[in-house]
C-alpha cells in the first residue's frame, strides 16, 4: 500500500524542517517546498536515509503570484496525491510601518496570505473529492491583536486564522480537516530575518523550541483540532486580549515588538 504524502512549504529550516521530520518519522512521504534547493536536497537525503521515506524537492518562491498554481501542476506532473498540506511558509518585518519597504510588505502579504489561500483552494478541492485530507495552516499568537512595529505581519496572521476557521466549518462532514496552529515566540531563523531577534518578546524567558512546537502542531492536525495555541501561557494571552481594553492591548504589543 502506498504511503500518504505531505506537502510542506517553508521546509528548508525552522518549523518547516521540523514538520518534515514529523511526517517522515510517522512513515509518510514528503514534498519539500522552499526557495533554497540546496538546503531542501540535504534535508530530503537525510529524511530518506533516516526514515526510509521518499522525499520530493520542489523549489518555489511563493512571493511570486504564479507560484502556487505552478507548484500544484508540478505535483500533478509527478503523479503525487497530497494527503496533508502544511502551509508554513511566511516571514515578517520589524519597525515602524512607514519606514518599511512597501514592496517587501506587499510580498509578505503574498506569501503569508495569498499563497496560503491559493494552495488551500488548489489542494483542498481534490481532497474533498476523495473524501479525505488534512490541512495545517501555521498562524501565530500575533493573530489575536494588532501589532505596532510588526503591523503587516500581525495582520497577515489574523487573516490566516479567520480563513482557516471559516474553511474548517465549510468542510465539516467532508472528511477534510483544517487546523490553524498559533505558536508564540519560537527559536527559528524567522526572528533573525524579521529583525526582531532582539525585541523584548524574544529576550524574555520561555521562547519555545521549534521541535516542540512542530510536534504539538502535528498532533493537533492529526486530531482535527480547528484552532490550537502552543503552550498554556500563550493560550491565556490569546484569551485575555478579548477582555482587555484595545488601547492597552496595542500598547503591550508595541512594547514587546520594540528592541530591548
Amino acid at each position: 500500500m502506498s504511503r500518504k504524502v505531505a506537502l510542506i512549504t517553508g521546509a528548508s529550516a525552522g518549523l518547516g524542517e521540523q514538520f518534515a521530520r514529523c511526517f517522515a518519522r510517522d512513515g509518510h512521504d514528503v514534498i519539500l517546498v522552499a526557495r533554497g534547493a540546496e538546503r531542501l536536497e540535504a534535508l530530503a537525503q537525510a529524511l530518506e536515509k533516516e526514515h526510509g521515506v521518499k522525499a520530493h524537492v520542489l523549489p518555489a518562491d511563493l512571493g511570486r503570484p504564479e507560484a502556487p498554481e505552478a507548484l500544484f501542476e508540478a505535483v500533478r506532473a509527478k503523479g503525487l496525491v497530497v494527503d496533508f498540506l502544511v502551509n508554513n511558509a511566511g516571514f515578517g518585518s520589524n519597525g515602524p510601518f512607514l519606514d518599511q519597504d512597501v514592496a517587501r510588505e506587499a510580498e509578505m502579504v503574498e506569501v503569508n496570505c495569498t499563497a496560503l489561500l491559493k494552495l488551500s483552494h488548489l489542494f483542498a478541492r481534490p481532497m474533498r473529492e476523495r473524501g479525505g485530507g488534512r490541512i495545517l495552516n501555521v498562524a501565530s499568537t500575533a493573530a489575536f491583536q494588532p501589532g505596532p512595529y510588526m503591523a503587516t505581519y500581525f495582520a497577515t496572521k489574523a487573516f490566516v486564522v479567520s480563513l482557516s476557521e471559516a474553511l474548517a466549518h465549510e468542510l465539516q462532514g467532508s472528511g477534510v480537516t483544517v487546523t490553524c496552529y498559533c505558536p508564540g515566540a519560537t527559536h527559528t531563523e524567522f526572528a533573525l530575518r524579521a529583525g526582531n531577534a532582539k525585541t523584548r518578546l524574544f529576550q524574555r524567558p520561555g521562547v519555545a523550541k521549534a521541535s516542540d512546537v512542530a510536534a504539538d502542531a502535528f498532533a493537533m492536525m492529526m486530531r482535527g483540532r480547528v484552532l490550537a495555541v502552543h503552550g498554556v501561557l500563550n493560550w491565556l494571552g490569546a484569551v485575555m486580549v478579548r477582555f482587555s481594553p484595545r488601547a492597552a492591548v496595542r500598547a503591550l504589543a508595541a512594547s514587546l515588538n520594540q528592541q530591548a
